[in-house]
């Protein structure tokens, strides 16, 4: 596929391909909120619960049958085995030689209401007043040790939150925000890591605007260095969010900003071992997927680890009006 020089541009820095102009608004939305210094794990769930009182009951998952999900489609769906899903957890992990982390696509707050266009969800269930503690809550269930976040555009009620927990983060915004141009946003979207004080040691962090063909696209990484307390060994953890949509253009794009990627983190992670968490947008038969599983860093997937090798039909569902 050849572009001109001036396409090839336009189409790797902009995030919204639109002449409305920005507007920019700061992370204020949730300044009524409070969180004290800190709160047990019990007391921050409690917490979340109580604040969500007026919402529907929540759906509970329930592990699927052996045979159903041998036989693969259901009403259909295909399901996921329940050892694919990861299980909430009692408490963090105790062993100083396990770490447990959570990536999540939490979506943006001003794409999701006003802009992705959902089908078959309520439009109560997108508005942050009901999504906020959901999300905080989700996150401690799992009590992870390392938490990776993209579409985060409300970095600072997030920060508070899982702050009571002793986590500390931090954020990098995408240089032309598509959550800019929407009225009423909260700030740029971007990426977010939080890590356990108690755990960790911060060695460094860095960010990078990921280019394509030597010019800076819209998508982010941001990367830390961490020195396990115990231990003493360091480990390496990335985030980022690829370019999204289907096409042979953005695929091509998503190559590029992947190689950009791998080619960042080699050169800061200095040989400590890789965890590499994001949000794709890209099924493995796409040329990013090859060049990240081929890289000589040695990674693998991990939902193909925790699915018998193989990877699982689908990661997300999701369904957008006149898309899906």
């Amino acid at each position: 596929m050849l572009l001109s020089a001036d396409l090839a541009g336009s189409a790797c820095r902009m995030g919204s391909f639109t002449s409305a102009p920005k507007i920019l608004n700061q992370d204020l939305q949730d300044s009524e909120v409070h969180f004290p210094e800190r709160l047990s794990r019990d007391q921050l769930l409690e917490r979340c619960r109580r604040e969500q009182r007026h919402l529907p009951v929540k759906r509970a998952f329930r592990p699927c049958a052996s045979g159903a999900a041998s036989r693969g489609l259901q009403d259909g769906v295909r399901l996921l085995r329940w050892n694919v899903v990861s299980k909430r957890c009692g408490e963090a992990a105790a062993s100083p030689h396990h770490i447990r982390v959570l990536q999540w696509n939490v979506l943006s707050q001003a794409l999701g209401e006003m802009n992705d266009n959902f089908a078959c969800c309520p439009d109560e269930a997108l508005q942050w007043s009901a999504r906020r503690y959901q999300i905080v809550e989700e996150i401690i269930e799992y009590c992870p040790d390392i938490i990776c976040l993209q579409e985060v555009d409300h970095f600072k009620f997030l920060s508070g939150a899982l702050a009571t927990q002793g986590y500390t983060g931090m954020f990098f915004p995408k240089p032309d925000s598509p959550c800019l141009y929407i009225q009423g946003n909260n700030g740029p979207d971007g990426c977010a890591i939080f890590y356990r004080t108690d755990k960790f040691d911060l060695l460094n962090s860095e960010s990078r605007v990921l280019e394509v063909w030597s010019v800076q696209s819209n998508q982010v990484a941001l990367l830390v260095n961490l020195r396990i307390k115990e231990t003493g060994r360091e480990v390496c953890v990335a985030t980022t969010h690829l370019k999204a949509r289907n096409g042979a253009l953005l695929s091509t794009l998503r190559e590029e900003q992947g190689k950009d990627l791998l080619r960042f983190v080699e050169e800061r992670r200095q040989d400590r071992p890789l965890v590499l968490c994001g949000d794709f947008n890209a099924e493995p038969i796409e040329p990013v997927y090859k060049s990240i599983m081929t890289h000589s860093s040695g990674l693998g997937s991990a939902y193909a680890n925790a699915h018998g090798g193989q990877e699982p039909p689908y990661t997300t569902w999701k369904v957008w009006i006149y898309q899906d």
